[in-house]
This record gives structure tokens, sequence and C-alpha cells, in this order.
């Protein structure tokens, strides 16, 4: 499979700008985000994690494939140069093959299975604290260094709905 050419993201993410604007779940305004991501960036897999600092840890609270990564589930952040760039320095993270997940994840044997190699890790941000990551996933060197410049346009449009998560 090969990356098709770029799509107009202007559609995409208005749809996302006015699900934010809705009275409702959360969820609902990040099923809308999933559809505009894949659309534009692309993606096999989609979840969104919201952040606990005080606990270390990261809660799934959307995901595309509840099977494998099922909403709920939480996870250690850990102490290291990934984990500090999204959560402290607040940048997204790409990563470009199998090696480069194997070295960040610890589920990458699981990844792999769903026919992942390739992540783009994109930071949710309000003013001036993490509340959480949207990870994408896909085969192989599908994101390249551009990607993170749109990602990032999308991670702050989802802040409303991250907002509504942390209560």
């Amino acid at each position: 499979m090969s990356r098709q050419p770029p799509t107009d993201p202007l559609p995409h993410l208005l749809s996302v700008a006015r699900a934010m604007r809705e009275r409702g779940r959360a969820e609902t305004a990040l099923a809308t985000l999933d559809a505009a991501m894949g659309a534009t960036l692309g993606h096999k897999l989609f979840t969104c994690l919201l952040h606990h600092p005080a606990a270390r840890e990261s809660e799934r609270r959307y995901t595309n494939a509840p099977a494998a990564y099922p909403v709920g589930g939480r996870k250690p952040v850990p102490d290291s140069a990934w984990a500090r760039r999204l959560f402290v320095d607040r940048e997204p993270y790409v990563g470009y093959t199998a090696d480069d997940i194997r070295e960040v994840f610890f589920d990458h044997a699981l990844i792999a299975s769903l026919g992942c190699a390739s992540v783009l890790n994109l930071p949710v941000v309000h003013a001036g604290r993490t509340l959480g990551v949207l990870n994408l996933l896909h085969e192989a060197r599908w994101y390249d260094d551009n990607d993170p410049a749109l990602g990032q346009v999308f991670a702050a449009l989802a802040v409303p709905a991250f907002l509504r998560l942390a209560g």
C-alpha cells in the first residue's frame, strides 16, 4: 500500500471544529476526529489517551480498535526521552519503522500484529498542560516530518473533548 496524494484538510478541520463545539459526549467528538484524521493523515489504529500526571499513567478513552485496545485501559508513562518529548516538552513524535515502535512501546508485538509499523503521537495541550495524546499508527514509513504540522492543528481542536474527559 502506498500513501495517497494529500487530501484537502479544510473540510475535515471544519467538521472537527463543529463537533468540538457541540454539547454531548466527548467520545462522539473524538469519533469525528478519528474520521477526519483518517481521511487526511491516514491510520490503521487510532487511540486517544487521557494523561493522569499525578499517577504517571495514561488512560485510553477512545479507540478505533476496541478488541485489541479497549477503552479504559491504563498504562504507566515511562521515564524515557519519548515520554518527556510528549508530556513535558509537548512535542510530537514520529516513529517511522517497527524498530522505532519497538524502542518506545512495550506492546510493540500487538501493534505489529495489527499491521502497524509507524506512529505519529500528538500531545493535546491546553494552557501549557498536556491533557493527553492522539496516537495514529500505520504501515512502515507512512508518516513523515511534514505530518506533525497538520496533526498539531487537529490536536489543538481536540482540547474541548479532552477537557470534558478530564471532567
